[in-house]
């Protein structure tokens, strides 16, 4: 009988490191899918404002390049001898070359919101990536972990604390900014 209640014991003491892997990875797990919930909004934003910022860069190259070409009609139509015409002229002239000379000025400072807006998501891209990186290897330890408890094997409990170890470090590399990123995983898992 004392043989029986050591057994018992011992697969306790299991079970209870089971469980307390399993309930600690799961509250990290569920904070860390909050904070990539997150960033996958603030991706989501930052891919918008790139949008934007894309489509009004097209726009003012569109509008540069037809502000141009009229200029260049105008100039074209500067050749006659009708005075009216030479006036009103000359003031079209006016009038493109100010909104040339805005549009060129414009243009950089799009393009460079644009890219901006670019880089903005890819960084997030990253912290999204270790957050899922986390989340897949957190869920193999608690997979490994219930298997554990199933075939009372403290070798799977291990395995299972590697895979956690892992998951936790790549969650706090989100969490924490960290540059550490897997291109191998995202690769894979992409």
């Amino acid at each position: 009988m004392d043989i029986e209640i050591g057994a018992e014991a011992k697969d306790k003491s299991l079970n209870r490191k089971v469980a307390i892997t399993v309930v600690a990875l799961s509250i990290f797990m569920g904070l860390a899918g909050v904070k990539d919930g997150n960033i996958v909004q603030a991706m989501q934003q930052a891919q918008s404002d790139s949008v934007d910022a894309w489509n009004e860069y097209q726009a003012t190259k569109t509008k540069l390049h037809i502000d141009e070409t009229a200029l260049n009609q105008t100039r074209l139509m500067a050749l006659t001898d009708d005075r009216r015409a030479t006036d009103a002229i000359q003031v079209e002239t006016l009038r493109l070359r100010a909104e040339i000379a805005k549009y060129r000025a414009e243009v950089p400072a799009l393009k460079a919101k644009a890219e901006g807006f670019s880089a903005q998501y890819d960084a997030l891209n990253v912290h999204d990536d270790q957050f899922d990186a986390s989340d897949a290897l957190i869920s193999i330890a608690v997979s490994i972990a219930a298997v554990a408890a199933l075939v009372e094997i403290p070798v799977a409990l291990w395995a299972s604390w590697g895979f956690g170890a892992l998951g936790v470090v790549m969650g706090l590399a989100g969490f924490l900014g960290w540059s550490l990123h897997s291109a191998f995983m995202s690769k894979l898992l992409g």
